[in-house]
């Protein structure tokens, strides 16, 4: 995923923490068992730059998983913030720099306790299946039939034990609420149980410490690192030390030179592109110091609406998460309807926000949605691609509703092409058949896709979920979503595309 803040300021703290692993000041203790595939694999190393409710910068640094942590050389205990041992950061004041390590959400003694009810009766299974594995090549049915069934079981207790992890995640947010895993998966995942791991990498785990204690992140950054050969963590004992292979002392560790394999990473689609548009409030595809893109929900508005229960939106979510950077006060350089999800650009700047509402009024910027209309259209008479105009106005006594107006109605153009016929399951779980819809608006009315959809002059076929002209059942949404933008960068001159696909 595309990194949510600017870099710069945590890349430098990252470079000092290596820095100073590199002298052997600091250390990544082994703190818990790691599995036999990750042994020797590197860590990711996170810095988070906040600052506090007085202004001043805070140094949060962590690294992913929960097997290891960072520790002072000098002392295994260190100076843990107000004296708890416990406590979910230690303070670390070096010669050239300061900063709070992060721990982990949940820590490994958890996720053993949540595992251990179960973890007995899979290993036995999983030895039943490894000797029924030579019955079945045997040609014994009986065999086959016994293996299937303790293959389903075992992924019974497997999922079981899993969702007995995932219960123990929980996450502040910016917007002051704590969110579960599960809740998260809920909304953001279509339900679908997330990796192994979700919540253990260094992101997460920096917001949701930088949320919990009020503080206002402003860069975020994260590096692969892997200890430098002849380097042993820890003793036998546990407590921490440094080895070089070069000086074979802990007393007088060999600076190593800056690593010519430093690069930053972003975070990882798999797992914080579950967590962090939750975290966070926005989906990001694409930032700089001029605008960012992102990928708006279905069910969010564009921007404030009349009431104080409207003030929720991509508009204000996006001055929240970026505070001052943002130096005007509408931001959005066009709208998607509350119902659509997809591409939305933003503006940091007055100039970049001219400069892209110029673009959108001389019609120099393309935009693809993606819809699935409830009905085969193909059957309808309707051909694989074309082109029709549409002429609306506004209903003024309903609104918002547009309605056929040729004489006083605006003009609608709107190119499209049929992208297959497929079956839709409903949320009521009756599936129908529905044909999906690549639309190409060489114009921006309100409304205007659905117009063209729903509309007897269009297609006559509404969008599935519209709840203004056709029908939206229970838990369902609006299918239609704004897969892509092309344009041109207001700084740069670059022409630029941004792609989001759909969740349907």
């Amino acid at each position: 995923m595309f990194p949510p803040l600017p870099q710069e300021k945590a890349a430098k703290i990252l470079e000092k923490l290596i820095q100073s692993l590199e002298k052997g000041e600091l250390v990544l203790a082994q703190v818990a068992r790691v599995s036999e595939e990750r042994k020797n694999q590197g860590v990711m190393l996170g810095a988070l730059v906040c600052k506090d409710k007085n202004g001043d910068e805070i140094n949060l640094v962590t690294n992913s998983g929960n097997a290891k942590e960072i520790r002072n050389v000098q002392s295994a205990t260190n100076n843990e913030k107000d004296g708890n041992p416990n406590a979910d950061t230690k303070f670390f004041q070096l010669s050239n720099f300061n900063f709070q390590f992060v721990s982990p959400i949940v820590s490994s003694e958890e996720i053993e306790e949540a595992l251990s009810e179960n973890d007995a009766e899979i290993h036995e299974i999983t030895k039943r299946l490894k000797s029924g594995s030579e019955l079945i090549r045997g040609g014994s049915k009986n065999a086959e039939k016994s293996y299937e069934d303790l293959r389903k079981l075992r992924e019974k207790l497997c999922a079981q034990s899993l969702e007995k992890v995932h219960a123990l995640y929980k996450f502040h947010c910016i917007d002051g609420k704590v969110r579960t895993l599960k809740e998260i998966c809920a909304n953001y995942n279509g339900g679908k149980l997330p990796p192994t791991g979700t919540g253990d990498c260094c992101a997460p785990k920096l917001f949701d410490y930088a949320f919990a204690h009020e503080l206002m992140p402003i860069s975020l950054a994260e590096t692969t690192y892997t200890a430098p050969s002849g380097r042993d963590c820890s003793t036998a004992e546990g407590v921490p030390r440094a080895v070089w292979s070069e000086s074979g002392s802990a007393e007088s560790p060999t600076a190593k030179p800056d690593r010519p394999d430093f690069q930053l990473t972003p975070p990882c689609d798999e797992r914080c592109g579950i967590l962090l548009p939750a975290i966070l409030g926005l989906r990001i595809l694409y930032r700089d110091d001029s605008i960012c893109v992102v990928n708006k929900q279905s069910g969010l508005l564009s921007v404030p609406g009349r009431g104080e229960d409207k003030q929720d939106c991509i508009e204000s979510r996006f001055k929240r998460l970026f505070g001052d950077k943002v130096e005007i006060v509408q931001t959005a350089v066009h709208r998607l309807d509350m119902e659509t999800s997809g591409v939305m650009i933003l503006a940091f700047t007055k100039e970049a926000h001219r400069t892209m509402m110029r673009q959108f009024e001389a019609k120099e910027v393309q935009k693809e949605y993606v819809a699935l209309l409830d009905d085969i259209l193909p059957k309808m008479g309707i051909a694989p691609h074309g082109k029709m105009e549409l002429f609306f106005r506004l209903d003024v006594d309903n609104r918002p509703h547009q309605i056929w107006d040729a004489e006083n109605g605006k003009s609608a153009v709107t190119e499209w092409q049929i992208l297959g016929v497929e079956r839709y399951h409903a949320p009521d779980g009756f599936p129908r058949n529905a044909t999906r819809v690549l639309f190409m608006p060489h114009t921006g009315r309100t409304h205007q896709l659905r117009l063209a959809s729903a509309d007897s002059h269009g297609f006559g076929c509404p969008i599935i979920g519209d709840t203004l002209y056709g029908h939206c059942d229970e838990g369902e949404r609006l299918m239609l979503h704004a897969r892509k933008i092309t344009f041109t960068h207001p700084v740069t001159g670059e022409r630029m595309t941004i792609e989001c696909q759909p969740e349907f």
